[in-house]
C-alpha cells in the first residue's frame, strides 16, 4: 500500500500514541518520578530506534551516500544538542503532568505550533500577522482553559507552559540538523542523550527503586517503545509522502487524542469553561498552519466592490 492515503494514515497513529503517551505519563507518575520514568523511557526509545537503524542499515545505505567525518560530526553535535533541549522541555513537561490534567497538557504543549514561528523571528526570518492574530486566540483559549475562578494559574499548567516553549526551541534545532544529517540517527543519538540527563538527574533528586520501575512497565514500554520508537518511525516515514502542511495540521490532532484518552483511561472530565478554551486554542493551531484557509477567511470577510467600468 502506497501513496498519500498510506502516508496520512501513518501520521494519524502517530499523533494517536502521542495524545495516548500523556496518559501513561499521567500513570507512570504514580510509580516513580519525573527524572525517574524519563530516563527508562528514552534509554527504550534509544534502544528501539538503534535496533531499527541496524535492522534496516542494509537498504538504508543503498539509497544513501556513506557519511564523511564532517557529516558524523555534525550528527554527534546535532544529537547532543537535541538531546538536552529534549531533556530540558521533557522533564518540565513530566513535571507537569503531575500537578495538572492530561487534556489540559496536552493543549497546551501543542502551543509549540505557534512558539515555532515566533522564535524564528530571533532567527532573522519573516513570520506572517496572521501568526500573530493566532497567538492572540490561543492566549484567549489559554486564559479560559487555565486560569481558575481565582484568576491563578495552576503550577502544573506553568511547568507545562515552559515545557511547549522549549519544544519549539527543539523543533528548530531539528529543522536545522535534520535536512544535514540522518534523521533516524539523530533521534536514536538524542534519546540517549536525554536518557543519560534525565538519569543523572534521577539518581541526584530521586529515589531510584527498581521495584516501582518493575510495577510501571506498561507506561514505560508505551511512552518508550511506542512514543518514542514506533510513532518517530511512523512520522518519518510519512512525511516522506505527505505535505508539511497537511502533516502539521494532523499533529494538531494530538491535543484532541490527549483529551479523548484522558477521558476514556483515567475519567477526567473538562469544564464548559475549560472545554471553549481547548476550542480556541485548536482553532488557533489549525488557523496557524492554514495559512491559505486563514487568507481565504480574510478575503471572504473584506465587502465586495463593484467592478468600474
Amino acid at each position: 500500500m502506497k501513496g498519500k492515503p498510506f502516508g496520512i494514515a501513518l501520521l494519524i497513529c502517530a499523533t494517536f500514541i502521542w495524545g495516548g503517551a500523556f496518559v501513561a505519563q499521567s500513570v507512570g507518575m504514580r510509580h516513580m518520578g519525573a527524572l525517574t520514568f524519563n530516563a527508562v523511557r528514552f534509554l527504550i526509545g534509544g534502544v528501539f530506534v538503534f535496533a531499527f537503524v541496524l535492522f534496516f542499515a542494509p537498504v538504508r545505505e543503498k539509497n544513501s551516500l556513506s557519511a564523511s567525518g564532517r557529516d558524523s560530526r555534525r550528527l554527534v553535535q546535532g544529537g547532543i544538542a537535541c538531546g538536552v533541549i529534549l531533556f530540558v522541555s521533557a522533564t518540565f513537561q513530566q513535571v507537569g503532568i503531575y500537578y495538572t490534567t492530561v487534556g489540559k497538557a496536552g493543549f497546551i504543549t501543542a502551543l509549540y505550533i505557534l512558539f515555532v514561528p515566533i522564535l524564528s523571528i530571533s532567527l532573522g526570518r519573516k513570520v506572517s500577522s496572521s501568526v500573530f492574530v493566532c497567538v492572540a486566540i490561543a492566549m484567549v483559549g489559554m486564559y479560559l482553559l487555565c486560569i481558575n475562578e481565582r484568576l491563578t494559574l495552576g503550577k502544573g499548567d506553568i511547568y507545562v507552559f515552559v515545557s511547549a516553549v522549549t519544544a519549539a526551541a527543539h523543533i528548530l534545532l531539528i529543522g536545522y540538523f535534520s535536512p544535514l544529517t540522518d534523521s533516524v540517527k539523530l533521534a536514536c543519538i538524542q534519546f540517549f542523550v536525554c536518557g543519560v540527563f534525565s538519569a543523572i538527574g534521577a539518581y541526584i533528586f530521586e529515589p531510584i527503586d527498581l521495584a516501582a520501575i518493575v510495577n510501571g512497565w506498561a507506561p514505560l514500554l508505551y511512552a518508550g517503545v511506542l512514543s518514542c520508537g514506533v510513532a518517530y518511525t511512523f512520522q518519518a516515514v510519512g512525511q516522506k509522502i505527505i505535505d508539511p502542511v497537511v502533516a502539521s495540521l494532523i499533529f494538531s490532532l494530538e491535543a484532541v487524542f490527549a483529551v479523548f484518552s484522558g477521558w476514556l483511561v483515567l475519567g477526567e472530565r473538562l469544564s464548559a469553561r475549560e472545554i471553549s478554551g481547548c476550542i480556541l486554542i485548536f482553532i488557533a493551531l489549525v488557523m496557524a498552519q492554514s495559512p491559505r484557509l486563514f487568507t481565504r477567511m480574510r478575503a471572504a470577510m473584506r465587502p465586495c466592490r463593484r467592478k468600474e467600468y
